[in-house]
């Protein structure tokens, strides 16, 4: 077997891998964070895809396609890691959603453990390159080069005139065609820091962490202010106040959280300054950092689909959710109502989120918010014993057994808690693709109605059961 040969069978090897040995969503701790970098054009989306081993990123033979960062956990050398697609940037633009490069990259550099800078090994550097290159070579923080589109040897061979710009090192690869991927994923596992490192949490694993989170001017700051009862935190009408995530610890009469508070997120077409677009990444870190999460909701503005975002991204890493809909001291009661009934429509997909009305400025029933978080963390939490867990699967199937679909018979063997943070069962079955979703749904709300895990998400999966030889 040729070397290409050998690099395409490992890459499918390792794509595999990658789909198996994926870091559940809800499993806490930091992963390290690895960047993909670049001007337009030159590959990064196509690159991200590769790596994360599906097509995840919109990839269009057009500059500026990229318009959101775009988050994948994936397996890189055997070590999980959140790998994030960046939009293009080029300071020779006009179009103010590409600010100048030496501010990006210079904030990104802050967040990013690992950074991936991409080029165009099709063509010859250009000053956004030259730009690009002067910047990283006075961080810090180690950098990957890649000559992408190195789609044959002549091709690679061309690349190679990149090196001009001063790196040491420079691999070429093809991330439409999967050449030079093992080298790559090897080279970026040697440059990750060591585990339990980097941006690691500074207080005990048992004292519950909650982030703060939702987009500008929705009280964020003024919550935390509250819960702490100083003014901890810089308090602006302005949006963008807070530019950083930061953890405070609250103490109340024997419990502590640590609480903490981000940066507003908007969708990017909003964003005007640059260093708003890398607050997005430290407030997306915190919340894989946290147990639990506060979406903070201008209810005076009302639910929008950018909170409805922020939800699922919660969801999706498996946090426990509390709504906090605040600014209800600027409606009446009418107005409350609507906000309340308008909130829970936007989050549909969440109906076991719980809403707490509240104004961070006055303090009406910010108290309520912290129960509330306190409640859903012990749901997040909450292991059902096995005995009940076998009464409850009886039931369902007596009263309400699976269909049979295309003919094939579904079975359902016996169902077992599997994971906690969030609660994960897993239902032993003869035929888990046959299990129709419509079931699957009503499974998890019979779950929710026996067992409750109000405020968490609730994750079923599905296993073949083999037979013994």
């Amino acid at each position: 077997m040729t070397r290409r040969g050998e690099d395409n069978e490992a890459g499918r090897k390792r794509k595999g891998q990658r789909r198996s040995k994926r870091l559940p969503a809800g499993m806490l701790g930091p992963r390290p964070v690895v960047a993909v970098v670049g001007r337009p054009n030159v590959g990064k989306s196509t690159l991200f895809n590769r790596l994360a081993g599906e097509r995840i990123a919109i990839v269009e033979d057009v500059p500026g396609v990229t318009r959101d960062r775009h988050y994948a956990d994936v397996t890189l050398g055997g070590r999980e890691v959140v790998l994030i697609d960046t939009g293009g940037f080029d300071p020779e633009s006009d179009d103010p959603m590409k600010e100048g490069i030496a501010r990006h990259v210079t904030l990104a550099l802050g967040e990013a453990d690992v950074v991936i800078a991409v080029l165009d090994g099709s063509s010859e550097p250009t000053s956004a390159d030259e730009a690009t290159a002067k910047l990283l070579r006075r961080s810090s923080k180690p950098v990957v080069w890649v000559a992408n589109k190195a789609d044959n040897k002549t091709k690679a061979h061309e690349g190679l005139t990149h090196y001009r710009l001063g790196m040491k090192e420079l691999l070429s690869v093809s991330a439409l065609h999967g050449h030079g991927m093992a080298d790559l994923e090897q080279r970026i596992a040697t440059l990750l820091p060591e585990e339990g490192g980097g941006h690691a949490a500074q207080y005990d694993e048992s004292i519950p962490r909650i982030a703060i989170v939702g987009r500008p001017n929705a009280g964020k700051s003024s919550l935390v202010n509250r819960l702490l009862g100083e003014d901890r935190q810089l308090v602006d009408a302005r949006p963008g106040t807070t530019v950083d995530s930061i953890d405070t610890l609250v103490r109340r009469g024997d419990e502590e959280w640590v609480v903490i508070d981000t940066a507003g997120i908007r969708r990017k077409r909003g964003i005007e300054e640059t260093v708003e677009s890398v607050a997005v990444m430290k407030a997306l870190r915190s919340v894989e950092r946290a147990h639990a999460v506060v979406l903070m909701i201008d209810g005076s503005e009302g639910a929008s689909e950018q909170d409805a975002r922020l939800a699922g991204l919660i969801v999706d890493r498996g946090r426990a959710l509390v709504i906090g809909l605040n600014k209800m001291d600027l409606l009446d009661e009418k107005g409350r109502k609507r906000a309340i009934e308008h909130t829970r429509e936007t989050l549909a997909f969440a109906p076991w989120a719980p809403i707490v009305p509240c104004s961070a400025k006055t303090g009406r029933a910010t108290s309520k918010v912290l129960e509330a978080v306190g409640a859903a963390i012990a749901e997040h939490r909450k292991r059902v014993p096995t005995a009940e867990t076998n009464r409850f699967f009886e039931e369902v199937l007596e009263y309400h057994p699976p269909p049979t679909q295309k003919g094939r018979a579904v079975r359902l063997y016996y169902v077992t808690q599997a994971e906690t943070r969030p609660p994960r069962f897993v239902v032993m079955t003869n035929e888990p693709e046959a299990v129709h979703f419509s079931y699957q749904r009503y499974l998890v709300n019979a779950l929710r109605e026996r067992f409750g895990f109000q405020g968490t998400p609730l994750r079923v999966t599905y296993k073949k059961k083999t037979r013994k030889p």
